[in-house]
């Protein structure tokens, strides 16, 4: 396996990790925070924001945070071009929720650092196998069937 073929492999896997565990953690998270409501947060978090329970900030957790990584995932593991497109909105999409949460709560964690990291991990390995990167050329998810009309 070439080099460039293998930090390739290494990006794509990367990739579909992170975007799986921001799938699970999102949809999971959202389900917590429905059921308990607030996973133990206390509803002062929520003071001065738009919000006067945690049921709206779960349902976009699951839905829109949850849904774009859910289909980035998808899409990544049919190998669909369109996969790099919605893994670089899934990892803004963290990124904005991220900065959000921070601010509406006014506080931070560890979960926090954790979620902007693989926010911005999925951006940094999108532009590696986009081929932003020299030693790494852009080559599509997808290799070239070989057979039908090759000697």
């Amino acid at each position: 396996m070439a080099p460039a073929a293998g930090l390739r492999s290494a990006a794509f896997w990367g990739a579909l990790v992170i975007t799986v565990f921001n799938t699970v953690s999102a949809v999971g998270g959202g389900i917590g925070m429905l059921a308990t409501g607030g996973l133990g947060m206390p509803r002062e978090a929520l003071a001065g924001s738009p919000f006067d329970s945690f049921t709206v900030p779960a349902l976009v957790l699951i839905v829109v945070v949850g849904g774009t990584q859910a289909l980035a995932a998808a899409l990544l593991l049919a190998r669909r071009e369109a996969a790099l497109v919605w893994t670089a909105v899934a990892g803004l999409g963290m990124l904005v929720w991220i900065f959000v949460e921070t601010i509406v709560i006014r506080g931070g964690s560890w979960l926090q650092v954790l979620y902007f990291t693989t926010g911005a991990a999925q951006l940094v390995l999108v532009l590696a196998l986009l081929g932003a990167v020299r030693w790494l050329p852009r080559a599509p998810l997808r290799p070239a069937l070989r057979g039908a009309g090759e000697s």
